[in-house]
């Protein structure tokens, strides 16, 4: 299963025609792709008896491989948690894991940057390879990397079942099915109205189903976390009137704390549309008003020993309602919501942006990329998995089990384990 999902993943790169994301190629410029993003150099890469030399630190680091620059024996060293390379200026004799093994084309200096054979250095750092040589492009599929998986859990109907698509079966018989390769359901099937009462049915059309008891003993016996997600919207401002009044705040921070208590391992909460054509003025107290109250639930939920996930527009969104560096500093984890950006498949590079706006105030392993599943393809998922890797990020959320296509789960097990 692991091989054929490597081909899968593979086979969807080369052929995807790299239509994500977009950037110019000069006449004759080797472009380098690890999982379908651009690794920018500044020496370009060069093909040397039809071997092609790259910057080492550019793709180090972009794998997130460690690298050391020896001077006085002109050696590059690097590794990650699993193997290590050596490798001399000039020199075809390399060594892989203190294996020495015979270079077609040495490292060189060249323009005062030191180039090495590209495919010897990813494919001994367990990556696949691939070179096309009408567009001039090597395309690198990195290796699989652990990573946390959320999966959104919400009503759905016959075609588009949560449990079918996690469990491989329909409810309520259950087996593995996708469990393998799912750490974490967030149950989506709360709201809250404007007095913070805590709702099993709302006007958006988040509800707890009938047999919801069963979903979290099927979670549990495949050793799945929950967390209860509480959803809600901006309509008329309501939520603007909610965070600003603090005995409504009191009562949804009781309500939703009782009822994690007794069902869940957390909670996560999806409260969206804050700040929307704010002044500046209105925007500061939006922000103070949601952390205030993002602060209260954390601590009523931490003394129950629960987490708290916060499921957040992007910081590049139109939606500025959200202080990142307060609000890191008090959830477990934050979910970036990198999506509803006016495309399909989303722009690899407004994602690459939240997620680096994200990460100037809160750690990346507080930070969980959220991937739109209906804006996205088999093909472009793959970049959305490689920002996270490549940002070592916490692990992925996606929006929603019931949506995740045959294909997709394949390119799922190809890049994470």
């Amino acid at each position: 299963m692991k091989h054929f999902a490597l081909a899968v993943l593979l086979v969807l790169i080369l052929t995807s025609n790299f239509a994500q994301p977009t950037f110019a190629q000069e006449e004759g410029e080797i472009r380098v792709l690890i999982d379908g993003l651009p690794v920018q150099f500044d020496v370009q890469p060069v093909i040397k008896d039809g071997r092609t030399l790259v910057p080492f630190r550019a793709v180090a680091n972009a794998l997130n491989v460690v690298v050391h620059w020896d001077g006085a024996t002109r050696t590059i060293r690097a590794h990650d948690s699993d193997n290590s390379v050596s490798m001399q200026i000039d020199n075809r004799i390399a060594y892989r894991n203190d294996q020495p093994m015979t270079l077609q084309v040495p490292p060189e200096i060249i323009g005062g940057r030191t180039l090495i054979p590209l495919r010897f250095f990813s494919e001994a750092f367990d990556c696949k390879v691939a070179w096309n040589s009408s567009l001039r492009i090597v395309t690198i599929v990195s290796p699989r990397r652990e990573m946390n998986v959320i999966g959104f859990y919400a009503l759905g109907d016959t075609a588009t079942s949560s449990w079918t698509n996690l469990f491989g079966q329909v409810f309520p018989d259950h087996a593995i099915g996708n469990t393998d390769i799912v750490d974490e359901i967030a149950a989506g099937w709360y709201a809250i109205d404007g007095e913070g009462n805590l709702l099993t049915r709302s006007r958006t059309g988040w509800q707890r189903p009938t047999g919801w008891e069963s979903v979290l003993a099927a979670a549990g016996h495949y050793e799945l976390r929950t967390e209860m997600v509480v959803h809600e919207v901006n309509w008329e401002r309501m939520l603007d009137k909610l965070l600003a009044d603090d005995v409504a705040v009191a009562q949804m921070v009781d309500q939703i704390t009782l009822e994690a208590r007794d069902y869940y391992a957390g909670v996560n909460l999806d409260l969206e549309g804050l700040g929307l054509n704010a002044s500046t003025e209105e925007l500061m107290q939006i922000q103070s008003n949601f952390t205030k109250m993002a602060r209260l639930l954390a601590e009523a939920l931490h003394n129950e020993g629960l987490s708290l996930t916060l499921t957040l527009h992007a910081p590049n969104s139109a939606f500025k309602g959200y202080d990142y560096k307060a609000l890191g500093q008090i959830a477990d984890r934050i979910i970036i919501m990198a999506y509803d950006y006016g495309t399909k498949p989303e722009p690899a590079a407004l994602v690459l942006q939240a997620v680096e706006q994200a990460l100037q105030h809160v750690a990346p392993e507080k930070l969980v990329l959220g991937i739109s599943l209906p804006s996205e393809n088999p093909t472009s998922i793959v970049t959305k998995v490689g920002i996270a890797k490549r940002y070592k990020l916490q692990g992925i959320a996606l929006w929603r089990l019931g949506l995740v296509q045959e294909e997709v789960w394949q390119v799922l097990r190809a890049a994470i384990r």
